[in-house]
């Protein structure tokens, strides 16, 4: 097999993913191995790759191309997730181009239009994984809308509505005014925002005098239904019992007392808008107050708006602001500054809305879960300090809002048979319906064609919370083969931001319906950021083109970039330039390969420096090979990498191949050669996970492989004992090499040219290297000495010195000249960094880390000096 002179990572992957697509290499199935199941964070279903996709897909495939090494049945579980409002509203833009209006049509219309949208734009993302290297077992690709993960969806919440957890109740909810639905509380963002304050003046009635409210939000004024002051607020003790008059809509009000007034805030008076405002809610509740809701669905004033009747709620405020500048009873306006909630998915801000929803009751719910986390640790979450934000949320977590007003979505399986606000029946099926209905209603002449089911869809969240059960059928069917195999899964890979939309709410579904974890660890990845800091969005332009980016640096240097960027459990900083550095990373291995396979083979005896020199390769591979053990149990993957890194490029490329390299024209050992390719292909092996085209296309050059043989199901490298000391010898090795090439660069010795070493071992360090020093170094003899070496240049390693006599070699006189200029120069260049350290005002004022330079120049400069002088010494 022929070996291209360069390697293009364009040319590689397509093959080299089809050749594992075409030997099913990807496909798991129950057996008798030990199983290691990942299901993917599902995107949605009409989103396209990001880079928060990429770092979180990245880390998976690293985890799951390990476990199958390892020798375990590794089973990756794609998908999609339906994303109800957000593809809706795709929807709905795309029918609005085409001229038809989405409350024109039927809701069987609706969705088949959306159904097409799926097909036709749904899973571009998985297609643009598998460019990413992601060995997902695609035949296992799901779907929230999926019949049989929507039958799971529904018989959920027919069990939860049969045990009493599901209920129906008018309350107040988030309402996103864009997407014309409600939203559950950790779907509301909230953004701080200066706004204005508005003063305005009530009429007293029956009085000259007037009652002055503020508030933000002039256009509900129409919605009034009381003032209210605190009962202790000495100011208003006069206004008790009174009544006053709403402006514009003249309503008469009362003045009620209530002690949740703030008596600081604004002028102490409180507009109270029992349709507007969870607080004012409450309030109303306990003052048996009337409820004005003064906005339609979509945000625009109704008839409750009197003559702004139609206008959007931004607009209207205005209008009434200036109408009540008109009237003459607004005071002043100020600046504040408050925290507005926004719809997380259509950015619109978020109204506060009565409305009769759905919710499960979660007190009960959560105890299993709070329990596995921070108590039995059956579910550790890393990195760790996300306990305390999942206490929190846990420990004061509200009932969950399950609703949604739209088409998109599994249909809440509720059952009306009449016009009461309780004439329902709640079934998994129609049929099943009607016969409650019957029995409810003692009606045996009820027809399935007399039922209305309910118009909501529920929260796409309640759909996923199953997906680590349903994604193996384990709630249509609990005992089945797959669940009881697979299922916990091991390790989830996720983003902190959607702690509680998922992972909290499918621990809390594990234990409900499995009465176990649904996986073991949870893995918490950073925010991808720029170097600004920034978190990367299309709409600040700071997120580059995931696929441009694998066009420009192959898939392998994207994977490194992204992964040597990201320090675990901390926002990821991405610079391009690490993909460059991946991309030059696989070129170097190339590189390293194709020089490997130069080599001429010949038998004949193994000399000693290439013997030892694999001795201490194969420690060092097991020195890092149990690092590795550490590094992936604490998903610290960056740092596995960067070990993964210095190994290849550092100790195989730059130290082991120059220590066996056959001398120019002459052949290499069989021994020597054999060892290296096992070598190589052990450093493949670990390195595959974070690089799985190039080290795939490096193994099947090797040699010819059966299928069966592939690198991607080899088997992962024993751990086998390891001569430390070795380790340890050959470090101190490599610095008398480098001081011995750092002396030949100085003084311009070429490397053909041969020199003597002379060593005073102050160190006693045994001369198990000494070959390999003579071959990297040239050195043509190599004593060992007890005084110095007169008239030598001299280096230290820790308290060895090694003595390279010059005579002959240079010009003594230029020499010493040199070295006493470079001598000079830097005492001038020490006394101005000491005169700088010398001066009190800049110690006491300078930043900590000036003054830490400032002192590491100094320290420099002495050691420079001690050199100089040194070299000096040896040339007079």
């Amino acid at each position: 097999m022929s070996i291209p002179s360069k390697y293009d990572a364009s040319l590689v992957e397509n093959k080299r993913y089809d050749y594992w697509m075409k030997h099913n290499y990807f496909h798991s199935k129950p057996d008798e191995r030990e199983p290691y199941t990942i299901v993917i964070p599902p995107p949605n279903v009409t989103g396209i790759l990001h880079m928060g996709h990429m770092l979180n897909n990245t880390i998976q495939d690293v985890l799951i191309r390990r476990a199958r090494l390892l020798g375990k049945n590794a089973c990756w579980v794609p998908g999609t997730d339906h994303a109800s409002i957000a593809t809706e509203a795709k929807v709905v833009a795309k029918l609005k181009a085409e001229g038809i209006d989405k409350n024109d049509i039927t809701r069987k219309e609706f969705l088949a239009h959306a159904w097409d949208w799926t097909h036709e734009y749904g899973g571009v993302i998985l297609e643009q994984l598998k460019k990413l290297g992601c060995s997902c077992d695609w035949d296992r690709t799901k779907f929230t809308m999926d019949d049989d993960m929507s039958e799971a969806v529904i018989k959920v919440f027919v069990d939860l509505y049969n045990k009493g957890l599901i209920y129906r109740g008018y309350r107040m909810v988030n309402w996103d005014p864009q997407a014309q639905t409600t939203l559950s509380d950790e779907e509301v963002n909230y953004e701080e925002r200066t706004d204005k304050l508005y003063y305005v003046k009530y009429k007293i009635e029956g009085e000259d005098g007037y009652v002055t409210i503020a508030t933000t939000r002039p256009e509900t004024i129409l919605g009034d239904t009381a003032v209210c002051i605190n009962p202790e607020d000495e100011r208003y003790t006069h206004l008790k019992g009174k009544r006053v008059t709403v402006p514009i809509c003249n309503r008469s009000i009362p003045i009620i007392e209530d002690d949740y007034v703030d008596i600081e805030f604004g002028t102490g008076c409180l507009k109270v808008t029992p349709a507007h405002d969870v607080n004012d809610k409450e309030i109303g509740d306990r003052h048996n107050l009337d409820v004005v809701d003064v906005l339609n669905p979509d945000g625009s004033m109704n008839s409750f708006g009197l003559h702004h009747e139609g206008k959007d709620r931004v607009i209207a405020r205005k209008d009434v602001a200036k109408e009540l500048e008109e009237m003459g009873i607004l005071v002043k306006t100020e600046s504040i500054t408050h925290n507005v909630g926004t719809s997380e998915r259509t950015k619109a801000v978020i109204e506060p809305r009565l409305s009769d929803q759905w919710f499960l009751n979660m007190e009960d719910l959560v105890k299993p879960a709070l329990k596995a986390v921070l108590e039995t640790g059956e579910v550790k979450l890393f990195p760790k300090k996300f306990e305390n934000t999942y206490r929190h949320w846990m420990e004061n977590i509200r009932d969950w809002n399950i609703s949604r007003q739209l088409y998109w979505g599994q249909q809440i399986p509720a059952y009306y048979y009449g016009d009461g606000k309780n004439d329902f029946v709640v079934a998994e099926t129609a049929e099943e319906a009607l016969k409650l209905a019957q029995d409810k209603t003692g009606n045996s002449d009820l027809k399935v064609s007399d039922l209305r089911q309910d118009s909501d869809v529920l929260d796409t969240w309640f759909s996923s919370w199953l997906w680590p059960m349903s994604v193996f059928d384990g709630i249509r069917n609990p005992e089945n083969e797959e669940i009881n195999y697979y299922y916990p899964t091991n390790d989830l890979v996720t983003g902190p931001d959607i702690l509680f939309f998922w992972v909290a709410r499918m621990i809390i579904a594990g234990y409900e319906y499995k009465d176990a974890k649904p996986f073991e660890n949870v893995y918490l990845t950073g925010l991808v950021r720029d170097k600004q800091r920034r978190k990367m969005a299309k709409s600040l332009g700071n997120s580059p083109d995931a696929l441009k980016l694998i066009e420009e640096y192959g898939a392998d240097g994207v994977r490194v970039g992204l992964l040597l960027s990201s320090a675990a459990g901390n926002d990821l900083m991405f610079d391009e330039a690490l993909c460059q550095q991946g991309k030059q990373f696989a070129n170097k291995i190339w590189n390293a390969f194709r020089l490997i396979k130069g080599w001429e083979v010949a038998d004949i005896e193994q000399p000693e420096y290439a013997k030892i020199s694999i001795e201490w390769f194969e420690s060092k591979f097991q020195e890092t090979l149990i690092k590795f053990e550490y590094l992936y149990s604490e998903y610290r993957l960056s740092d596995a990498l960067m070990d993964t890194y210095k190994l290849i490029w550092n100790d195989f490329c730059s130290w082991l191949l120059e220590m066996v390299k056959p001398a120019y024209g002459e052949p290499i050992d069989k021994i020597t050669y054999s060892s290296v390719i096992e070598i190589l292909e052990n450093n493949l092996k670990i390195l595959h996970p974070f690089m799985p085209f190039l080290t795939e296309e490096v193994w099947q050059h090797i040699t010819e492989r059966k299928p069966e043989e592939a690198l991607m199901i080899s088997s992962w490298p024993k751990k086998e004992t390891f001569d430390e000391k070795l380790v340890y010898k050959f470090n101190f090795a490599s610095e008398v090499i480098s001081g011995i090439r750092a002396i030949r660069k100085q003084k311009n010795i070429a490397f053909k040219e041969s020199i003597s070493l002379f060593v005073m071992n102050n160190e006693e360090i045994e001369n198990t290297f000494d070959e390999v020093i003579l071959k990297l170094g040239n050195i043509e003899k190599l004593e060992y000495v007890t005084e110095a070496v007169e008239g030598a240049l001299t280096f230290r390693v820790k308290s060895n010195e090694y003595f390279i006599p010059m005579a002959g070699s240079i010009d003594v006189e230029a020499e010493i000249k040199k070295l006493s200029e470079e001598l000079n120069y830097t005492e001038g260049f020490l006394k101005s960094v000491q005169k700088k350290l010398s001066n009190e005002r800049f110690i006491n004022n300078a930043p900590e880390q000036v003054v830490a330079n400032e002192k590491k120049k100094e320290a420099d400069a002495l050691a420079k000096i001690e050199t100089i002088k040194a070299s000096l010494a040896s040339l007079n």
